[in-house]
């Protein structure tokens, strides 16, 4: 347990960042799985339109420190070769 002042408060931010930062990563998700439903579907337009939205809400992501900006390249590069498999 914190025993100083500061300790403290970093402890008190510290819990306020991550549940802020847990409801981002879920938002995320929530993108992600939105682009996925829709090459599920077959809705080729839907599917690139949901992938400029996810693709900018990864970008957000890692300029706010959520997510590694690897896992960002990575995550949009395996989604956007699904979008464009669709024939």
């Amino acid at each position: 347990m914190a025993n100083t002042a500061q300790a403290k408060k970093r402890a008190r931010q510290a819990e306020k960042s991550r549940i802020r930062n847990a409801g981002q990563r879920s938002n995320l998700r929530t993108f992600v799985k939105k682009v996925i439903a829709a090459i599920s579907t077959g809705d080729k337009e839907q599917a690139q339109v949901a992938y400029k939205t996810v693709s900018s809400v990864f970008d957000a992501a890692v300029t706010k420190g959520i997510i590694h900006k690897n896992k960002a390249a990575r995550s949009k590069s395996r989604l956007n070769s699904k979008v464009r498999a669709m024939a």
